[in-house]
């Protein structure tokens, strides 16, 4: 084995995420509040409950933790039900809160990169259609002067939304986010709608603050045909990969939304990305069944041999996360990781997962590819939509019913990287030793020349 290290650019950006609904606590005038009221909605009966309680005030401690680890950023996302409670009325003492939290980041060295839509939408707007409703474009942007306007001194990167494309199958055909729809004409409809509410949101942010960053979070999910050789599981691996991952990132690239029959133009939406957020987990595989054509839009499957996480929703597939990153560079612009980790309470498989996907995003940067940061998902547990609190995505442990947080071995390891803006072989070799061959082989192995990217 060598002593080497992966070194990232002076002025990397490392951070972690984290979403107002699933830290704050207390949220009961949006769509995810009364989802889970319902029975059999959220895994074992969970809700949200307290969360983290950041609207009690934890966020300080938690930000304390982050930027005494390295961190020099943060994302967060503000929730537009407390800001806009009913339509058009705008609770100032939310927008106070997050003027607080903001300030508290910023002077903990922690700069913030804001989503303005995570998953949540007011009750009010769900009682309209939520996203399915074209009229969400307008409110949308209104929310979105509000909140800019207010916010705009401390601020300068804005996420507008966070994973539309999930939002749209997960809501709208899948059914598992609210308002459980399965309808996948309504689900190309909330396509086109989340593409037109950010051009809205975008055009509005640079109106009022010029200087300002603009971007979206896209979820970019691996598809790869169970059986390589075999046409069907090919065709629809790309039919997938087309229909998720690239309909809304094309849209703001090229101001067309090239749906399956149904390509239409949307002008006000091209060109209105300053930076593209990339969110990556995980890697599936797809077999065409003809005896069963709509499972073909269902959930994937993993390799009999993959290294999965606890409950075995993501696999270690860091080989996926170079492809996301090649797929995010063809649109010429920066690139922002706003969103890579896995579950695992145990935090057995997160310090390997962390190395080798670090290394897939050193290789990339050392191609001269425009990423500026990594945000890491997340900071703590929080809670995790359908899945509740049986997934622990979290760096720090979290007790729900003492609020109690614990470091986990993965936290001490990603405040070495972000301290050093590198990934070293000594590190590896302490948390994750099981990959430091791989990543760090002796002179002469074959395997050094791919690692180094050529």
């Amino acid at each position: 084995m060598i002593r080497a290290a992966y070194t990232f650019p002076r002025g990397f950006t490392w951070g972690t995420s984290t979403a107002a609904h699933q830290v704050e606590g207390g949220n009961t005038n949006n769509d995810w509040y009364a989802w889970e009221q319902q029975s059999s909605r959220i895994a074992l009966g969970h809700t949200s409950g307290q969360a983290c309680d950041w609207w009690g005030g934890r966020w300080r401690e938690d930000l304390d933790r982050a930027a005494s680890g390295g961190q020099t950023a943060h994302r967060l996302s503000i929730e537009w039900s407390r800001i806009e409670p009913t339509p058009a009325t705008w609770d100032e003492s939310a927008i106070e809160f997050y003027r607080e939290l903001l300030q508290g980041a910023r002077a903990r060295g922690l700069v913030p990169l804001v989503t303005l839509h995570h998953f949540t939408t007011p009750m009010w707007m769900a009682d309209r259609g939520g996203w399915s409703n074209e009229i969400i474009v307008t409110h949308f942007e209104r929310f979105v002067r509000k909140a800019v306007g207010a916010l705009k001194d401390l601020v300068d990167t804005w996420v507008t939304i966070n994973e539309p494309n999930l939002v749209a199958y997960l809501a709208y055909l899948t059914g598992v986010f609210p308002p459980g729809g399965h309808s996948l004409t309504v689900t190309f409809a909330t396509l086109r709608n989340t593409a037109l509410a950010h051009a809205a949101a975008y055009h509005a942010i640079h109106e009022i603050q010029p200087e300002a960053c603009v971007g979206l979070a896209h979820h970019y999910r691996g598809f790869q045909p169970a059986n390589p050789k075999s046409p069907l599981d090919r065709w629809i691996a790309r039919f997938r990969h087309r229909i998720f991952n690239d309909v809304i990132a094309e849209a703001a690239y090229t101001g067309r939304l090239n749906l399956p029959g149904a390509s239409q133009r949307l002008p006000q939406a091209a060109r209105t990305q300053d930076f593209l957020g990339l969110n990556y987990y995980s890697t599936e595989q797809f077999a065409f069944d003809l005896r069963h054509p709509a499972r073909a839009l269902m959930v994937g499957e993993y390799p009999q041999d993959a290294d999965l996480s606890p409950s075995g929703f993501i696999a270690n597939a860091p080989e996926g996360f170079w492809l996301a990153l090649q797929w995010a560079n063809r649109f010429g612009r920066p690139i922002i990781v706003t969103e890579n980790g896995i579950e695992d309470a145990e935090d057995t498989i997160r310090p390997r997962y962390l190395a080798v996907h670090l290394h897939q995003l050193w290789r990339a940067v050392n191609f001269n590819w425009p990423i500026q940061g990594y945000y890491h998902w997340s900071l703590v547990d929080n809670f995790e939509w359908d899945r509740g609190w049986t997934q622990r995505f979290g760096l720090y442990e979290l007790d729900i019913e003492t609020q109690e947080r614990k470091e986990r071995p993965s936290a001490r390891f990603y405040a070495d990287i972000c301290r050093e803006n590198s990934i070293s072989s000594e590190m590896v070799e302490r948390y994750a030793p099981e990959v430091l061959d791989e990543l760090f082989p002796t002179p002469g192995d074959p395997e050094l020349s791919r690692l180094v990217g050529q």
